[in-house]
């Protein structure tokens, strides 16, 4: 085999871990700029796991409602029962390659689940501890 075509190969398979890594890193700086960290994947991981009460409806939600305790796996929206493919970036090398992307299920899942926006340290430790799946 030519050593230009494992060359080449090697770097079109390292693209989604490198665009994922430079994504996971500007959110870090921003959510740095704004005066959090240092992140930490455990209360990223308590964040994830811990139970809130909806304040309308009752419900007890947490992040593993839809995603599930094996973030190497699918998940299901809790309402509209549509697939969430696995949160891990070592199954799932697109995610957290577009920071728009991160950006708006920040913003919608929080919301769902916390009842308010997540601050830049809760978005920072989560990312931590996602990150290293």
């Amino acid at each position: 085999m030519n050593i230009k075509l494992i060359g080449i190969t090697a770097l079109l398979f390292a693209i989604p871990f490198y665009a994922q890594a430079d994504a996971i890193s500007e959110l870090e700086a921003k959510y740095q700029a704004q005066g959090a960290g240092p992140f930490s994947a455990a209360a990223g991981e308590a964040l994830w796991t811990k139970t809130f009460v909806d304040a309308k409806s009752g419900d007890r939600r947490n992040c593993t409602t839809c995603h599930t305790t094996d973030l190497t796996k699918e998940g299901k929206h809790a309402r509209t029962g549509k697939i969430i493919k696995p949160m891990a970036p070592s199954i799932n090398p697109q995610r957290f390659t577009k920071v728009k992307k991160v950006r708006k299920w920040f913003v919608r899942n929080c919301k769902w689940v916390l009842g308010r926006e997540c601050t830049a340290q809760e978005k920072g430790d989560v990312l931590a501890f996602l990150k290293r799946l």
